[in-house]
């Protein structure tokens, strides 16, 4: 049985492989065909493309021929001859005289352009009346021949203008029209009538001040003296209402790089209140002015004011500048307030030693400095604190001269010291200063802030463990010599 079932699996693979064969042949068959069918049509429509390219050939030389003789005929004929002389007459003609034709056609075109922001002029008396009212520019249309309109648009052959010669002081309604113009553009203006006013000038004198002007271009080491002006007083002609408007009169004076005494003649400005410049006829428009240079110095102190505190357990042991005296330059009246300079540094930045670069703070009036910066060399030790007792109370601005009556007699308070040890350990109560300020005491029973002046060093600090004090005001004012900010004791 297994024998008949093998043998017949045998026959079903061999007819398998029969049909598949077969297959095979049949569609290599069919490929050779379509191959051979393929080569057919190439060579087909290769003989069509030569029947057709030399039926072209063959076309075009039966134009070539019949043109030959065409034109055999026509050169050769007395008749056809003429006709062509004339033409190639015609042809020569125009070409010479293109330039012209073409401005023969070009001016017979017309065209249109709008220009915005063209500046309106006013004629009138300048001398005599002040206008106003009348817009600084209008928009204008030109029309007509197409060169003369762009001629017109993009040069300056014309103007606009509204004609005010002749009126009186009053307003007026004033056509506004065109000058100068080709005869060939029409001029179309937007506003065609501008409404204006005209207003007598009166003249006035003012007296001359002065601004200096570009500072920022001149060496700060230089400061400059009063100006002298040959003339200090300056008309000024306007309409009166204009006149009344202006608050000053003032010469700029151009101090670009200048280093020593110098003249010039200064332009003169009108300004109203509010530092706006008046349009006015200044006369004369400019001031000879000479003004004197120098350079004023004096050498001061260095100071570091210390604010804050460092934070943590750690405190300022010590503080060094590199530069312990400055230069600074300025008026002689500047200077002889100044008997130092300030570099500030806050403590609560500083986190270890080390050296800090800091800037100089200039006083009030100084123009600068012989250095702008120092180098502050920062060294931190442990923080400590210790309590100093009897620390007197101090009275300030008692303007009134009130006496006053302290709770429990207490006149003087205990202060907390906090700074490194060796930095802590000279401070007594004498070197603190704590103060109540009265200026705003009334009589009567009152509670007043405490308040502690700290050390400038700022390599100790003061705190005060109680800064409110109570005190009796008495109404009883009694005499005092000093001055304001005095301290008194009450």
């Amino acid at each position: 049985m297994n024998k008949e079932r093998q043998d017949k699996r045998a026959e079903k693979r061999f007819a398998t492989r029969q049909k598949k064969a077969a297959k095979d042949k049949e569609r290599q068959r069919k490929e050779e065909e379509r191959k051979v069918e393929l080569a057919k049509r190439i060579a087909r429509q290769s003989q069509h493309m030569q029947a057709t390219y030399k039926r072209f050939e063959n076309a075009m030389m039966r134009c070539l021929r019949w043109f030959s003789v065409l034109l055999d005929k026509i050169i050769f004929n007395r008749k056809h001859a003429v006709l062509i002389s004339f033409v190639l007459a015609v042809l020569m003609c125009i070409s010479v005289n293109a330039s012209s034709l073409r401005g023969i056609a070009t001016s017979t075109l017309t065209s249109s352009r709008s220009v915005s922001d063209v500046a309106l002029n006013l004629e009138y008396n300048n001398d005599a009346f002040e206008v106003s009212g009348a817009p600084e520019t209008v928009d204008v249309t030109f029309t007509g021949d197409a060169s003369a309109v762009t001629a017109a648009a993009s040069s300056n052959e014309g103007k606009i203008v509204a004609d005010l010669s002749g009126l009186s002081e009053g307003t007026h309604n004033v056509e506004v029209k065109g000058e100068g113009y080709d005869d060939n553009v029409n001029v179309k203006v937007d506003p065609s009538v501008v409404t204006v006013t005209l207003k007598k000038k009166v003249t006035h004198t003012y007296t001359i001040s002065y601004d200096f002007i570009n500072k920022d271009e001149m060496d700060p080491v230089y400061t400059l003296g009063d100006p002298q002006f040959d003339s200090t007083t300056v008309n000024v002609r306007a309409s009166q209402d204009t006149l009344d408007t202006i608050a000053s009169v003032k010469a700029l004076i151009d101090v670009t790089g200048v280093s020593a005494d110098f003249e010039q003649n200064a332009k003169l400005i009108a300004y109203n209140s509010d530092g706006q410049v008046v349009d006015a006829e200044i006369v004369p428009s400019t001031i000879h002015v000479s003004v004197p240079v120098t350079s004023n110095s004096k050498t001061v102190a260095v100071e570091v004011a210390v604010t804050g505190e460092v934070s943590g357990r750690k405190a300022i042991a010590s503080l060094t500048s590199d530069q312990s005296s400055v230069t600074v330059y300025g008026s002689e009246e500047d200077l002889a307030q100044v008997d130092h300079v300030t570099v500030n540094l806050d403590a609560s930045t500083i986190t270890k030693d080390g050296t800090i670069l800091r800037p100089i703070t200039l006083p009030e009036g100084i123009s600068s400095a012989s250095i702008n910066q120092v180098n502050l060399t920062v060294k931190l030790g442990e923080k400590t604190t210790k309590t100093v007792d009897g620390v007197k109370i101090n009275y300030i601005n008692n303007t009134a001269g009130y006496t006053a009556t302290q709770k429990d007699n207490e006149t003087t308070t205990s202060v907390t010291v906090s700074g490194t040890a060796a930095n802590i350990a000279s401070v007594t109560a004498n070197d603190i200063n704590v103060y109540i300020d009265l200026k705003d005491a009334q009589p009567g029973t009152q509670t007043f802030k405490l308040q502690v002046d700290q050390p400038e060093s700022g390599l100790v600090r003061y705190e005060l463990p109680d800064d409110e004090y109570e005190l009796t005001i008495n109404g009883t004012a009694v005499e005092t010599s000093g001055s304001e900010g005095e301290e008194n004791n009450g």
